[in-house]
């Protein structure tokens, strides 16, 4: 995963054309995506971001289930495809666009795997979520709720 603006200092979400090529209305919460120039580039994710004039949607973890409720078969990126595309469900569910995420944490039973997979995973984020990157962090984890799972995802984000 790539982000192209390491170094800047501050890069105002909603000052121009979004993922959707639409500008962003006066009632719309501005997040400002905070990369440092002292800090290492950050590839997939963004250092910090900060939020204001909006309401907070707090998302839960999110797993590879299907509708059914069973995590569904395949690799890492298969299941972070289909964790992600939940997640982005929830989201939309509560009135919210992928850009609107302000923080994202990626819990996974195998971190290696994860780094290794870094690549495609991004390819995954960008069609399914857009260049946007929240903050961000990947935690790892012996297991999740539910056994089969190799990927969990929450967030947070800002609505107007």
């Amino acid at each position: 995963m790539s982000d192209e603006s390491a170094g800047r200092e501050a890069e105002p979400a909603g000052r121009e054309a979004g993922p959707a090529g639409r500008e962003a209305g006066p009632a719309e919460p501005e997040l400002v995506r905070i990369n440092p120039a002292e800090l290492s580039p950050p590839t997939g994710f963004t250092h910090a971001v900060t939020a204001t004039g909006g309401r907070l949607v707090f998302l839960a973890g999110q797993t590879a289930l299907d509708g059914d409720g069973k995590v569904i078969e395949g690799d890492l990126v298969t299941q972070f495809e289909q964790a992600l595309t939940n997640l982005l469900a929830a989201l939309r569910a509560a009135g919210g666009r992928p850009d609107q995420l302000a923080r994202v944490t990626v819990y996974a039973t195998d971190v290696a795997e994860y780094r290794a997979h870094a690549p495609e995973l991004g390819r995954v984020w960008r069609r399914l979520a857009g260049s946007d990157y929240p903050a961000m962090a990947v935690i790892g984890a012996a297991r999740l709720w539910d056994e089969q799972a190799r990927v969990e995802l929450d967030g947070i984000a800002v609505l107007p």
